[in-house]
């Protein structure tokens, strides 16, 4: 210790103690998640990411423009089959080359930015632990990160990188509960403000190539006030229904729930087979950081598709079969 003064070593003493308070601190992570729900909604921004899923990598463009006129936005792929969504007043619509990939429930085509209820920022509860700390430079910009931690391993977690100075998204990660990546994405250039290039927003593509998008949306979801004919008797910790629709009619039965726990959601599928369709071989199947689990009770089957680890959809599918079973 003789090569370094007293003085020096105590306020090298006090800044250690500091960065420890500070790493993991909820409180302070509620408040950067906050500054980012709102950042994300009401700023304009713009800039070109790299999104990594599975050892593929897609290179996107998004413009996200703000103002009087509303929420306008523009996101486009730079490599690989063409993909085009334009978010505006009347709808989104989307231009995929890869046509397979069109999926009209937000569950399972989820969108490049999670969304984060503000019930996992405001909750104690939510099976998720939130922890602040670490600093890093992307795009250009100073950032801090964010940890949204799972508590079990029935769900994802998240590592956010939030801008210093607006709150804005420059780079996640989703992981499982070793803290494994599945999926992330990071901005290589990133614009705010006046600096966005409104030219952007107009696409190149033709009208006629546009298809409607129907999104379910965890922010705007109410629960219905009609009761699903199967309910699982048993739900992992933390997860509740969300949406719930109904149909009979000539063609047999149709029902859909979505069980949430706030940030992660998964849908529910029953629906009733003739005897002419194939017998469905129980099983998991991975359709990119989504898991489903398909199963058959009698002349139903049960599907459950989440972003969620597959013990999840697993648990959820046999607990819907013993309830079909049941009635």
């Amino acid at each position: 210790m003789s090569g370094l003064p007293r003085k020096a070593l105590l306020l090298l003493i006090s800044v250690s103690f500091s960065t420890l308070a500070t790493a993991g601190e909820p409180g302070k992570a509620r408040e950067w998640l906050e500054r980012m729900t709102t950042a994300m909604s009401q700023m304009s921004y713009q800039g070109t990411f790299v999104y990594v899923r599975d050892g593929g990598v897609e290179t996107m463009r998004i413009t996200h423009v703000t103002d009087e006129t509303g929420v306008r936005e523009r996101l486009y792929s730079v490599s690989g089959p063409h993909r085009e969504v334009i978010r505006n007043k009347k709808g989104v619509r989307c231009v995929l080359q890869d046509s397979s990939s069109v999926v009209e429930d937000q569950v399972v085509a989820s969108s490049y930015f999670p969304e984060l209820p503000l019930s996992v920022i405001d909750s104690e509860n939510t099976g998720y632990r939130l922890e602040f700390g670490g600093e890093a430079r992307i795009a250009g910009h100073s950032a801090r990160r964010v940890t949204i931690s799972p508590e079990d391993n029935f769900r994802y977690g998240y590592d956010f990188w939030l801008e210093e100075q607006t709150g804005l998204l420059l780079k996640w990660a989703l992981f499982n509960a070793e803290h494994k990546p599945i999926a992330k994405l990071m901005f290589t250039d990133f614009s705010i403000g006046s600096a966005v290039d409104m030219s952007e927003l107009e696409s190149d593509s033709r009208a006629e190539d546009f298809v409607e998008m129907n999104t379910f949306s965890l922010l705007n979801t109410v629960v219905t006030h009609s009761k699903p004919r199967w309910q699982p008797a048993k739900l992992p910790p933390g997860f509740n229904l969300a949406s719930h629709s109904h149909k009979t009619g000539a063609d047999g039965v149709y029902e859909h729930m979505v069980y949430s726990d706030g940030l992660a959601a998964v849908s529910v599928y029953v629906e009733e087979k003739s005897d002419a369709d194939a017998a469905v071989k129980p099983g998991v199947s991975q359709l990119g950081t989504n898991n489903a689990y398909t199963r058959q009770q009698g002349d139903l089957q049960i599907t459950v598709i989440g972003e969620v680890p597959a013990i999840t959809v697993k648990a959820i599918a046999n607990e819907m079969a013993l309830s079909v079973a049941s009635n």
